[in-house]
């Protein structure tokens, strides 16, 4: 049963991902980059790996929403914007939206069903992996891989701040 849960979540997060790329329409496609990204954690969850699909939800999922409405805050401009805002969000457009998240929904709980009825066994079934065993496997045969990923996001972030700040020429 958890390789057919698999499926359909691995089925949903492609079709999210293919609707993300051919929406012309950017709130729309927020929408589904977002569910292609809790489809991919309950695809990590299946996977056994709580807590990444965990920090999947946080920091993807939820950082994704956060930089939409702050984007959407300092773009505000008037009546003119809110009257387009409320043309976005007609439930008819998102009917393929809704009808992901649901699927998603059913899939999650199904999953979480033995364990929010304390039948241990089942959810044992799951094999679920903790941060303390991420934890040591990270830091201990890849200690240098993750630094060395480490540098490279550090190489990456030094790059884009001085492409990213405007050059002001100083009078000499």
């Amino acid at each position: 049963m958890i390789d057919t849960l698999f499926y359909i979540a691995a089925a949903v997060a492609l079709l999210a991902a293919v609707l993300t790329v051919t929406r012309h329409n950017a709130v729309h496609a927020l929408l589904y980059l977002v569910i292609t990204m809790l489809a991919i954690s309950l695809i990590f969850f299946l996977l056994g790996a709580a807590f990444a699909a965990a920090l999947q939800i946080i920091v993807y999922a939820g950082a994704i929403m956060v930089l939409f409405v702050f984007v959407t805050m300092m773009l505000h401009q008037g009546d003119l914007s809110i009257r387009q805002e409320a043309q976005l969000y007609r439930p008819s457009q998102s009917f393929g939206a809704i009808l992901l998240s649901c699927i998603l929904l059913l899939e999650t709980l199904y999953l979480l069903a033995p364990v929010l009825f304390a039948q241990q066994a089942a959810a044992n079934a799951l094999n679920i992996i903790g941060a303390k065993q991420i934890g040591l496997q990270l830091f201990g045969p890849y200690l240098l891989l993750v630094e060395i990923a480490a540098l490279l996001l550090l190489t990456a972030l030094i790059g884009a701040f001085h492409i990213g700040r405007r050059h002001q020429e100083s009078p000499t």
